[in-house]
């Protein structure tokens, strides 16, 4: 106990009751701009040379608005937890290839340092590889430009494109690593390589970029247990993913590092992520993990919860996971993972069963800051829509190629991409998409016969009573590129083979591109569009704002622009219902809300709740023509 006692006041999070908010202040902040020495001994971290046990929470600065960054530290300093978890997201800072973005909600140094002045370290895992249900496991889709190219590899244009990002990120994270005096206590290098393949040469390749960088700190890796002798790295500390057994855990890493630790479950999961389709929303125990959390802190074991707050994954960033034992299954946006902050970052339950769990292994006297409120919430009703604009009629230069190329070879990201041809005379049979990503409406003459989905293995359609010299659309969204397992090199995305009818390959393609980074060029008007994918724009006052959730349940797929921010996904099947609105998006006053819809039509109004919907699956109402 004395020791820990010493551990904490080196740290400066012991908070005493009779101490002032401004020394409270001055103990957090000596965190930054002080240097410290961590290193690893033979059993536990050491923090200037005494033990230190970090109980730690995953977050992730892509998936909290920028403006609650500080909020959700402070909730974390709360349930006793004193380091922070955090993946970087290289295709959230290399969107374009050569151009890099480390501003708004994609400033990590500033998150970072937020977790410093609040009295919190950092385990920083820039990987770059992250899986975290975020597309393509975080790689940037301008890799797959190149059919070539293999990521996680030793191809040296991989490597050439990961050396230039992770020197462009050293430079904004190298001052903040302990060494410096800042908060960063260690990096993780690569990121359950031992479920992807065991190449060591590529994972010291990892570590000479990484040190090259100027990453002079201790490096980690992480694996699940059956895969980390494929995964670690000889010589540095491998952690554990997904276990909780106190003697294995410390067996394990044992095992594979000269039969010693510090021992760190870098992933232990206090909850889970949902896909769509899926047929609950994911709910675990709080007492069962509670009761795990008490006995791996009892052990003296460093932990990482993933998730301590999930958030939400917005824009078109959700992953999907795939392989040779499960179908296509994209993530929802919200990201809520059962977590103890929810998705909008309130405490649940499993924040107050935690939070007393970890103040029994605290030192004694050590006050935690009170547990926060509730955030405000608000309902709104009934938010007219009544500006419109069909995408059909937003259709501008076509790109024109002999067969259908990918979103890669358009050089498009995200969004939908509408492929256009011409069928002949008396057009029938069996048309189908081979290798579809991921989702496609079928218009024939602008009228939609059906539905394609690659979740359900559904790539074609019978065509019959067609008229000759018909238009055939076929509009194609991706889905969400795969994140995790051996197709990460199979993801490119559309249309990525051939159509055929009849067992004839269809040839003379227009494609129409859509990618949806903004909506400033669509031409809205007050005609209503009929049985058509389009989109619904409302504006509406407000004389108070708060969290709120919008009812999506009259809706069938789409995403939806608030105030210029895409909030993200929403799609009928569930189990996620409603789409998260946080308060700090919405104005005092004149709001903006545009709803796309690609699969209902006729929409006049939306409402929003003061709480989500996260666990009502539903079947699509049809797949079949509206018309």
């Amino acid at each position: 106990m004395m020791m820990k006692r010493i551990m904490f006041a080196v740290l400066g999070l012991v908070l005493f009751s009779g101490l002032t908010a401004e020394l409270k202040a001055q103990q957090a902040k000596q965190l930054l701009g002080v240097k410290h020495t961590f290193a690893l001994g033979d059993s536990t971290f050491l923090l200037d040379g005494k033990p230190l046990q970090m109980i730690s929470g995953e977050m992730h600065c892509a998936r909290i608005p920028r403006e609650y960054w500080r909020d959700r530290m402070k909730a974390a300093k709360a349930m006793g937890l004193n380091t922070i978890g955090t993946y970087v997201f290289w295709n959230a800072h290399e969107p374009v290839q050569g151009k890099y973005d480390f501003s708004g909600n994609n400033d990590i140094a500033e998150f970072v340092r937020i977790a410093g002045e609040e009295g919190l370290w950092v385990v920083m895992r820039p990987s770059p590889y992250v899986c975290a249900e975020w597309e393509f496991g975080g790689y940037p889709w301008w890799l797959l430009k190149d059919k070539t190219l293999k990521v996680r590899s030793r191809d040296p244009k991989f490597l050439d494109a990961y050396k230039k990002y992770i020197n462009e990120l050293a430079k904004e994270l190298k001052p903040l690593q302990v060494t410096q005096g800042g908060n960063i206590l260690m990096i993780q290098i690569e990121n359950e390589y031992g479920s992807y393949s065991n190449d060591k040469v590529y994972m010291d390749i990892n570590r000479k970029l990484f040190r090259e960088a100027g990453f002079d700190g201790v490096l980690f890796t992480c694996d699940g247990a059956p895969q980390m002798p494929a995964g670690y790295l000889p010589g540095y500390l491998p952690a554990v993913n997904g276990l909780d057994n106190v003697a294995e855990v410390k067996e394990l890493i044992k095992r594979h590092h000269n039969d010693k630790g510090p021992f760190y479950i870098a992933e232990w999961y206090p909850g889970w992520f949902d896909s769509w389709g899926g047929n609950k929303h994911h709910v675990v125990s709080a007492l069962e993990k509670a009761k795990k959390l008490d006995e791996v802190l009892a052990a003296g074991i460093s932990i990482n919860m993933y998730m301590f707050h999930g958030g939400t994954t917005r824009d078109f960033m959700n992953g999907a996971n795939f392989d040779d034992k499960q179908p296509y299954l994209p993530q929802t946006s919200s990201y809520d993972y059962d977590a103890p902050l929810d998705e909008a970052g309130n405490p649940t339950e499993k924040f107050r069963i935690f939070r007393e769990v970890i103040q029994k292994h605290l030192p004694a006297g050590t006050e935690l800051p009170a547990v926060p409120a509730k955030r405000k919430t608000i309902a709104i009703n009934n938010i007219a829509l009544n500006s419109y604009s069909p995408l059909f009629g937003n259709i501008g230069k076509p790109v024109k190629n002999d067969l259908p190329l990918s979103f890669e070879d358009l050089d498009q990201a995200y969004g939908i991409v509408m492929y256009r041809t011409k069928l002949g005379k008396n057009p029938s049979g069996l048309l189908k998409v081979k290798q579809l990503r991921d989702y496609a409406t079928v218009y024939v003459n602008g009228k939609r016969i059906g539905v394609l989905d690659r979740r359900l293995k559904l790539d074609s359609l019978n065509l019959s009573e067609i008229p000759s010299d018909a238009v055939l659309d076929i509009m194609v969204e991706n889905n969400g590129r795969v994140n995790y397992g051996p197709y990460l090199t199979d993801n490119r995305h559309g249309i990525t083979e051939y159509v055929s009818l009849d067992g004839v390959e269809l040839k003379g393609w227009e494609m129409f591109k859509f990618p949806f980074t903004d909506l400033k060029d669509f031409k809205f008007s007050s005609k209503s569009p009929a049985n058509a994918p389009a989109f619904y724009k409302g504006t509406f006052n407000l004389n108070e704002t708060g969290d709120t959730y919008l009812d999506m349940r009259a809706f069938g797929k789409g995403f939806v622009f608030l105030n210029g921010h895409n909030l993200g996904k929403y799609w009928e099947i569930g189990p996620t219902q409603t789409t998260y609105i946080p308060a700090c998006w919405l104005n005092k006053g004149k709001n903006e809300l545009v709803v796309f819809d690609q699969l209902r039509s006729g929409h006049k109004n939306i409402s929003t709740l003061n709480g989500p919907i996260l666990d009502q699956p539903r079947v699509a109402a049809s797949i079949k023509s509206e018309n």
